[in-house]
């Protein structure tokens, strides 16, 4: 399969983004491939690009870490690889090769400060630095956006704290339904139902330079955690802790932050607020888990 209309996605093949994303080129009736090269080897990926000449490449491989992005602090080698060197290949043979990339990358590279504080309202827009660099995961990806940037064939995603319809582990909120204690932050998220699609309307129009991609507004650990009593297991509880006593417990810090959504949502206004759009999250989940719903 090649082609001047297909689109290549990287991590199409077992990636929990990369997967969704070719189920909807397929709906929406495009030609898609799930790339069999890694980031890791150029060699192979410059190959497979030469080979089905795709006009659209979609990355979203990468290493976050199993079970969590703690992993990557003892594997700081095989990270760098994947998400500096490897990201920055593809990212350059695209545009040796005139196609246009979306890079899904994290917003995980910001944390709260005196010029943001919480509750303020006040994000961070997409030409601000990194600040956090408490996780080597986040390191590497700050890394590569400041040098990718420039690149004027790449669109560049900042993905926060991914949620999802189902119970996936990759799901935020599978993950902190789960812990035995939970801080309370507000923090900018990404529900994939609603931004995925607005992905595939960005990288159809070409699109090009960095944006947060989050739903306006932000969301704390708290909120969804009421919302999932209340919609899915009416007997759940958590128990809460401090940042302080998080850090404790982890080999890596954590980004919490709000990100500013003007640019993104200027781009696709059908993309609804956080608080908005939580919900119609918990309605879709309770319908695919076959649970009640709201009580």
């Amino acid at each position: 399969m090649s082609g001047s209309d297909l689109w290549l996605v990287f991590g199409g093949k077992s990636g929990w983004i990369g997967q969704q994303m070719v189920a909807l080129l397929q709906t929406d009736g495009l030609r898609v491939a799930s790339a069999d090269s890694r980031l890791d080897d150029a060699a192979s990926m410059h190959a497979e690009l030469d080979l089905l000449k795709p006009a659209f490449v979609l990355n979203c491989a990468g290493l976050t870490g199993r079970p969590n992005v703690d992993w990557c602090e003892d594997h700081k080698l095989e990270v760098i690889r994947v998400n500096v060197t490897g990201t920055q290949a593809l990212i350059d043979a695209c545009f040796t090769r005139n196609i246009h990339i979306t890079n899904f990358a994290t917003g995980c590279i910001f944390e709260y400060d005196a010029a943001h504080p919480i509750g303020s309202g006040i994000g961070f827009t997409e030409d601000d630095k990194p600040n956090f660099f408490a996780s080597f995961y986040s390191l590497t990806k700050g890394m590569v956006e400041q040098t990718s940037r420039f690149y004027p064939n790449m669109l560049l995603l900042r993905v926060r704290m991914p949620l999802s319809d189902d119970l996936n582990p990759r799901n935020f909120i599978t993950k902190i339904s789960k812990y035995e204690k939970v801080v309370n932050v507000p923090n900018s998220m990404t529900i994939l139902t609603d931004c995925l699609p607005a992905a595939l309307s960005m990288a159809k129009r070409k699109l090009t330079g960095v944006y947060n991609f989050t739903n306006p507004g932000v969301i704390s650990h708290n909120q969804i955690l009421d919302l999932y009593k209340q919609y899915i297991d009416p007997s759940f509880t958590y128990v809460n802790f401090t940042l302080e006593q998080q850090a404790e417990i982890l080999k890596a810090g954590r980004s919490n932050n709000e990100l500013d959504s003007t640019k993104f949502s200027a781009a696709c206004p059908e993309v609804p607020h956080i608080q908005q759009g939580i919900i119609g999250l918990f309605e879709r989940m309770a319908v695919n888990l076959g649970v009640s719903g709201k009580k």
